[in-house]
């Protein structure tokens, strides 16, 4: 069973990646595009430990939980709520908790003081838009102390090389184009690129979505955004190890 738990809500743009960011669009699309950039704990904070009238925990044993997908886990803002979070991920170690973050580089001071090398239940993404990011985050990402890592290119906004960092240290890496309105075109032959690098260094690959707007063979294309992850898929170019 997959779950989704955001424990908070609200982040802050640090990198070029964020420009068009989804929290904010849907935000506005509910009249609350003034409460983007103020993170706030959530109703559902403690979703992972509720129980039900039997004592039985509400979220099944098993649960691939996506966490935090509409902040950052490792956001300053949120500093005071994450010792009680990772508590519960701990309490949960029946249960796989996957993020992403752009923070990667505040990683260690943000874990718990029993992290070791990391949490078995818990996956951590490293997320990367373009070359200067990669080049940033990876370096961080790879040394840093965690079991299980993905990478995501998302949105993708330009050909990017991670070939470097495939070195055994990440799982897999997932490749998405922008979606929205505004979104900036990604390039089917960037998406390919580091599928390549990917396959070479025996490192599972996923193209998750197109984006809203497509460039395949020198022409732009206009994907609607309910086509965007299954216009992926048809592409059949996703990787298992």
């Amino acid at each position: 069973m997959s779950i989704g738990w955001n424990p908070w809500h609200g982040c802050t743009k640090i990198s070029p990646g964020c420009k068009n960011c989804y929290v904010y669009r849907l935000d506005a699309m509910h009249n609350r595009g003034n409460e983007s950039n103020i993170c706030r704990k959530t109703g559902n904070f403690r979703l992972p430990v509720l129980k039900n009238r039997s004592g039985e925990y509400k979220v099944p044993p098993g649960s691939y939980i996506y966490t935090c997908f509409t902040s950052d886990f490792f956001l300053p803002d949120a500093d005071a709520w994450r010792d009680e979070a990772w508590a519960m991920i701990k309490e949960r170690s029946d249960c796989v908790f996957m993020f992403y973050t752009k923070r990667i580089d505040r990683l260690e001071r943000c874990v718990p003081g029993d992290w070791g090398d990391g949490y078995e239940n818990v996956i951590i993404g490293c997320t990367v838009e373009n070359q200067a990011m990669a080049d940033y985050r990876l370096p961080v990402f790879i040394n840093a102390p965690v079991k299980h890592r993905t990478v995501g290119i998302e949105p993708m906004l330009e050909r990017v090389d991670i070939s470097r960092y495939l070195n055994g240290e990440i799982a897999s890496v997932s490749v998405g184009g922008e979606s929205g309105a505004n979104a900036r075109p990604c390039d089917f032959d960037w998406v390919i690129d580091v599928r390549k690098q990917c396959v070479e260094k025996g490192v599972s690959f996923s193209y998750h979505q197109t984006g809203s707007r497509l460039i395949k063979d020198g022409k732009m294309f206009l994907i609607p955004r309910r086509l965007q992850h299954s216009q992926a898929k048809k592409a059949g170019i996703d990787y298992r190890k």
